[in-house]
């Protein structure tokens, strides 16, 4: 894009974000005119060129994690991070143009270590720009029995598994289990005088003031709580128990199912940030490409939490409740107006 805000421009450093944008642009493939314009900027500074050195120094010191697992664990762990030859830079320009790679593998390990009676919680990483914070997908939490946890940003649950049983407690927010199958040791998910049971199934428990909420995505489980008989949930249903403590059944819509577990895809979150900013944080993670097509579009100020691979869902959500007119081009970028784009001219 051509025009920025004065004050997005202040907050980020020129030369870093420029270099992530255009590894960015590298890994999923540059045009022929893409790759001139990149050589002719790698030359006309060195600055440029050592920049992009120190980025991609970064990603191999976390690429050497690659292959750490724990060695408390019965069970293989899933990578930490899986070496991604076609987008890794990709991913560091996600977590906010690489300038925390070091931090980054500090706090992924830390997410990691594993202990016969645990805690977690999960927060939030800045972006380099005033006004955005990345939202990582939750890293997989690989469980001494071979299940697998991730939790929700800001949530928080033990975990204590002996010979007999095994037992997760929910304390705070909200977490995903892809259970590995042990018949001859339950699942069982504490929270809030309810209890879960599941053997090789897979589902989310969320805790919320006086209301706990169970969504299964696979297999079934059963909700037990001081009133009534136990409810079994199959998948595609949500469990809602509320201060009665009596379980709730319903079936959830597939895009319901989808949205209420995007937390764990990367989201942004932005604090009214002017479009023209909100756009370029997109751009540098999607092959769909968003353009501002006018100074007045630019200029609307973005607040809330979006899937960061889902451009067009975006779009929708401007059009809706910004007032923003798409112009959806096809094969190139979709254009944001303050105003309904021209009529097309017919030829």
């Amino acid at each position: 894009m051509s025009s920025h805000d004065s004050n997005f421009e202040s907050d980020l450093h020129p030369i870093a974000a420029t270099a992530a944008a255009w590894l960015s642009r590298r890994d999923r493939g540059f045009t022929p005119a893409e790759q001139d314009a990149f050589l002719q900027w790698l030359a006309a500074d060195p600055r440029h060129r050592a920049e992009v050195a120190r980025i991609e120094r970064s990603w191999q010191a976390l690429d050497s994690l690659a292959a750490w697992q724990p060695a408390d664990g019965t069970a293989p762990n899933p990578d930490l991070l899986a070496p991604r030859p076609a987008g890794r830079h990709r991913w560091l320009a996600r977590a906010g143009f690489a300038a925390a790679g070091a931090v980054l593998a500090a706090a992924v390990i830390a997410l990691w270590w594993p202990a016969p009676v645990s805690s977690v919680a999960v927060g939030k990483i800045s972006s380099a720009v005033a006004g955005v914070r990345v939202l990582p997908r939750p890293e997989p939490q690989a469980l001494a029995d071979g299940s697998v946890a991730e939790i929700k940003h800001g949530g928080h649950f033990e975990v204590a598994f002996d010979q007999a049983e095994r037992r997760v407690r929910l304390q705070k927010g909200e977490v995903h289990l892809t259970v590995a199958k042990d018949a001859a040791r339950p699942f069982v998910v504490e929270v809030g005088g309810v209890k879960v049971r599941a053997v090789g199934t897979a589902f989310s428990v969320r805790l919320e003031r006086d209301q706990v909420d169970v969504l299964v995505t696979e297999g079934r489980v059963l909700v037990e709580s001081a009133n009534g008989a136990p409810v079994s949930v199959a998948n595609g249903e949500r469990a809602r128990v509320g201060a009665d403590l009596r379980p709730v059944v319903a079936a959830e819509e597939p895009e319901a199912i989808e949205q209420a577990l995007a937390w764990r895809t990367v989201r942004l979150e932005f604090e009214g940030l002017p479009l023209v900013a909100v756009v370029t944080e997109f751009n540098l993670r999607n092959s769909l490409q968003l353009a501002i097509g006018d100074a007045a579009a630019g200029r609307v100020k973005v607040a809330g939490t979006f899937q960061a691979d889902k451009p067009e869902a975006f779009a929708r959500l401007l059009e809706a409740g910004f007032g923003i007119a798409v112009e959806r081009r096809a094969g190139g970028a979709w254009v944001l107006h303050s105003a309904p784009p021209p009529a097309a001219k017919k030829l």
